[in-house]
């Protein structure tokens, strides 16, 4: 038995976990985007190859969002539950690591005692007290490594449960920046329509006026009125998304909705980043949650073969006694009551219908089963992340169209009411030049708020920062607003 242990000694059952490499890509999509070679006074600038620096949030230059995501990762409860878990994870790593060292435990006891004749036959021993104590130390020979490989699991399955804090604390930064943009949009298009239903007021006055001197019919009013109550309706489902909002970043918060939030959230204080640091394929296998957590768990899955490889191969015990063992108390620990006992064991499998290799096949399997879904979890974050490098670029275009759209509708309803005014046109007219002008400046908001959001998630496609990197970023750092925010500040002029 001893030749055998020194044959195999050091040896570990399984095969040994080698981090797997990403793709061989330099770049996210095929072709080179407008934005990587945009200039950043101008417009959003693709930084390829470069890391964010600090925490993603404060790009923003927002001393709002900083707050609302300092508030939301001190009292988020789904952030508290993961910390929780990974703690427990940690702590089952180091409960299963105790098992590769020897255990020794101190037995007592005292008692008194009966031999009937089933166990003695005809020899009688009258009853006694015995007393007994010592410690006993017994150890599992670890020559195949399989308490290795479990132990190396259990601080695998802890690492997915650190990566899974890394997710959840990206999930909750990113809810409370979503939900601010979201309130602030929401904002913005409620004032918009209050804006478009002055003027429609203001239409209403002037036909009214002009009915009342006889030079309209009565029609014009009607559909005057008809225009404020069809815009009226665009109110209550803004309102309704507004309250939606506030109740989840609440809830992200770790506050009751009931609980006040700040009213001055306003997407004209908030900096669109001009520069989107984004950094390769090879740094995103490497930093972005999902992927280490699908990483740790081949890992795991890794070292599960080695386990159900080593259960092929005789398990040795060792167990080793010593103590005091006496009739009386007082002679407890006299030297000529010594008791001690060694004892190796031995358990060999012989058969057991094919279970053991199975479970070793089944364990393969599910180490293939962990390398695929590694690789996909890889292909779907590099296409996520291509997909919102695409979008910036579209955010820009169709802003940039809502830009040209809001312009000319907003020209054709100035004609349409000056023409109204020297009477060469009709209300019909200058409510459909009303309408367009309202779709075009409802259009050009939500682009703005869609550039932003898309740029939050990009952010956090690319893994955001780490809770270390974010704890030593600067807040509140003053920035001039972008042209596409500082637009959202000028109220339509009113030609009447």
């Amino acid at each position: 038995m001893a030749l055998c242990v020194l044959s195999v000694g050091g040896c570990a059952a399984g095969p040994d976990f080698a981090r797997p490499s990403p793709p061989p890509a330099s770049r996210y999509t095929a072709e080179t985007l407008p934005g990587e070679s945009a200039s950043a006074d101008q417009v959003q600038h693709i930084a390829l190859g470069q890391n964010i620096e600090g925490a993603w949030w404060s790009l923003f230059r927002s001393s709002a969002i900083d707050e609302l995501v300092t508030q939301a990762v001190d009292h988020n409860r789904t952030l508290k539950a993961s910390m929780a878990t990974l703690a427990q994870a940690q702590e089952l790593a180091l409960a299963r690591a105790g098992s590769q060292y020897p255990q020794v435990d101190l037995t007592g006891g005292a008692g008194r005692q009966q031999y009937g004749k089933e166990f003695l036959g005809p020899i009688g021993i009258p009853p006694f007290t015995y007393f007994a104590v010592g410690p006993t130390v017994s150890y599992a020979l670890d020559y195949t490594g399989g308490v290795a490989r479990s132990v190396e699991q259990q601080y695998a399955l802890a690492e997915v449960e650190r990566h899974q804090l890394d997710a959840a604390y990206l999930t909750v930064t990113g809810q409370a920046v979503m939900q601010t943009l979201t309130i602030a949009s929401v904002r913005a298009q409620i004032a918009t329509v209050e804006t478009i239903l002055a003027q429609d007021r203001d239409n209403l006055r002037l036909v009214q006026t002009a009915f009342e001197g006889g030079s309209v019919a009565r029609e014009d009013v009607v559909s005057a009125q008809s225009q404020i109550a069809n815009d009226m309706t665009l109110l209550p489902p803004l309102r309704q998304e507004l309250a939606k909002a506030r109740h989840a970043l609440s809830v992200v918060l770790g506050r009751a909705p009931a609980n006040g939030l700040p009213d001055d959230l306003d997407l004209a204080q908030i900096t669109l980043p001009l520069q989107v640091p984004v950094s390769l394929p090879s740094e995103l296998a490497h930093r972005r949650p999902d992927i280490l957590a699908a990483e740790a768990r081949l890992h795991a899955a890794t070292s599960a073969v080695g386990v159900a490889q080593s259960n092929l191969y005789p398990k040795i015990q060792l167990t080793a006694t010593v103590g005091q063992q006496a009739l009386k108390g007082d002679q407890l620990f006299d030297r000529a009551n010594n008791a001690w006992s060694i004892i190796a064991g031995f358990t060999a499998p012989i058969f057991d219908g094919g279970t053991l290799r199975a479970e070793k096949r089944a364990a393969v399997d599910a180490m293939r089963a962990s390398a695929a879904t590694y690789e996909q979890t890889v292909l779907e974050a590099f296409a996520q992340v291509a997909d919102l490098l695409e979008g910036l670029d579209h955010d820009a275009e169709q802003l940039d169209a809502q830009d040209h759209a809001q312009q000319a509708a907003q020209s054709s309803l100035e004609l349409a009411r000056i023409s109204y005014k020297e009477g060469n046109a009709g209300v019909l007219q200058v409510l459909d030049a009303e309408r367009s002008y309202q779709q075009a400046r409802l259009g050009y908001v939500r682009a703005v708020a869609q550039r932003y959001l898309d740029t939050v998630q990009l952010f956090l496609a690319l893994g955001g920062t780490s809770p270390n990197a974010s704890s030593g970023a600067t807040f509140s750092q003053s920035s001039p607003l972008s042209r596409d925010a500082a637009k959202l500040r000028s109220e339509p002029p009113d030609v009447f």
